[in-house]
């Protein structure tokens, strides 16, 4: 059983690296990894997993915001892994710690608030996510396609919220020498981006995600590690 999980844990990691390579818009097609991390290996396992990944193609590929991808990547997968074991806890102390720290920083109370209405929207629907988690794994097509939506949705979401908490709370900006203006429009233009992505992993979650998962669980030697 151990080794199995680490099989598969490598195997994550391996692929989280090679989708790293493959650009999409601004991102890359890790994101639409990130959900499927947490929910088959679980919190802790897929945290590993999309972490190792994450340093490791950042290694073969320097970036200069690399520290981005590190932190929220694997903590997207992490929310990811939690909500599908109906753990709503520990996802939203991560919310609740960071979204108060970027409302307490001047510049979190003067960027417009529509930038951030998906982490918002995310923060209200943790718990009720959490309830319908285990969903996921029943026979219900239905059932399973609502509850990967809202998972997929609530994990492309932190991977944002932490971001967002490194960017400004952290404070990468004053590191990176931004004035305010130059913050403001970088927001602006993030928080479209963000929407952009939220619908995308969705859309690809509600196309591919559930008949993949249902898949997989025909398959003797899987096992969700959830």
């Amino acid at each position: 059983m151990l080794a199995r999980r680490v099989a598969l844990i490598g195997v994550f990691a391996s692929l989280h690296t090679l989708l790293y390579f493959m650009p999409l818009l601004w991102r890359s097609w890790a994101i639409f990894l990130i959900p499927f991390e947490g929910i088959i290996l679980g919190p802790l396992a897929g945290y590993l997993a999309a972490l190792m990944g994450s340093i490791i193609a950042r290694i073969i590929k320097p970036d200069v915001f690399w520290m981005f991808g590190i932190f929220a990547e694997p903590l997207g997968v992490l929310a990811a892994g939690f909500l599908a074991k109906r753990d709503w806890k520990p996802v939203l102390a991560i919310y609740g710690v960071m979204l108060s720290a970027y409302f307490i920083h001047p510049l979190g109370r003067q960027l417009p608030l529509w930038t951030i209405l998906d982490i918002l929207l995310a923060f209200i629907l943790i718990y009720p996510t959490a309830k319908i988690g285990r969903k996921i794994f029943e026979g219900n097509l239905k059932h399973s396609t609502i509850s990967l939506i809202f998972i997929s949705f609530i994990s492309t979401v932190t991977d944002a919220l932490i971001r967002v908490f490194l960017f400004i709370p952290v404070g990468l900006f004053s590191l990176l020498g931004l004035t305010s203006e130059a913050v403001y429009a970088i927001f602006i233009a993030g928080a479209i981006d963000s929407y952009i992505e939220d619908t995308l992993v969705v859309a690809v979650s509600f196309i591919i995600g559930t008949p993949l998962l249902k898949v997989l669980e025909k398959m003797p030697e899987f096992k969700y590690y959830s």
